[in-house]
């Protein structure tokens, strides 16, 4: 569900002020996101709309949610990455929380109806784990850019399983899921650190919403996680 910059690169520094500058509105944007994903969902859930909006894609065919919530990802990060528009930046980033509202609110649904009380479990654990992870990348200041590849890689066979649970019926099981929280876990140490010393200062905005998908990947996988103990 996380794309990951293609650029590696460190870029020049102007400044140690504006460094910290654009870590502070990368930090104040993703807030932004999980605060709008947030208020996505409990719109949906006050209105109503998440019991149709559940009961119609637990239905319908999951790979084809998949491929479409892969291209609205792909082409919202791209558009926040090389758009010149702050204004498209920011719509890219929007469309992306809305869309990673849509397809949560399945899980959300079945969590909510099956183990009352694991969302708010699974939400704490996240943000402890997130909070952790991104203290070590501040704290060493290490370049962890050589996660790339291996979350590359990793990704690619994720989606395989994936794509091979939802075709062939088997299910993707508790291992899966724990395999996949250190899998988004090294994403946002990756971020964390590609924010830190690499990211270019005038993209807060895409940075925003690369760190966003990566936690919310965490957050998918703990909520399964705890919902498959629930059982």
């Amino acid at each position: 569900m996380a794309n990951f910059p293609s650029n590696n690169a460190a870029f020049p520094s102007t400044g140690t002020d504006s460094r910290a500058t654009f870590i502070t509105r990368t930090y104040t944007h993703l807030v932004g996101g999980i605060l709008g994903f947030i208020l996505v969902e409990l719109g949906l859930f006050e209105s109503g709309l998440a019991a149709q909006i559940s009961h119609w894609m637990l239905g319908f065919n999951w790979i084809l949610i998949l491929g479409a919530f892969m291209v609205i990802g792909w082409l919202a990060s791209r558009t926040a990455q090389s758009s010149n528009s702050i204004g498209m930046q920011y719509f890219a980033f929007a469309a992306y929380v809305v869309a990673e509202a849509l397809i949560f609110v399945p899980l959300l649904y079945l969590a909510d109806a099956r183990a009352p009380g694991v969302i708010d479990s699974a939400t704490v654990v996240t943000a402890l784990g997130t909070a952790g992870l991104m203290f070590v990348a501040h704290r060493t200041r290490k370049d962890f850019s050589f996660l790339r590849a291996m979350l590359m890689w990793g990704g690619v066979l994720a989606l395989v399983a994936i794509v091979g649970g939802a075709l062939f019926g088997y299910q993707l099981g508790t291992w899966f899921s724990v395999l996949m929280i250190g899998f988004a876990g090294a994403a946002v140490l990756h971020d964390t650190s590609n924010i830190i010393l690499n990211y270019p200062e005038d993209r807060y905005v895409s940075a925003a919403m690369q760190l966003f998908a990566s936690i919310a990947l965490m957050f998918w996988y703990v909520l399964r996680l705890f919902m498959g103990n629930r059982n």
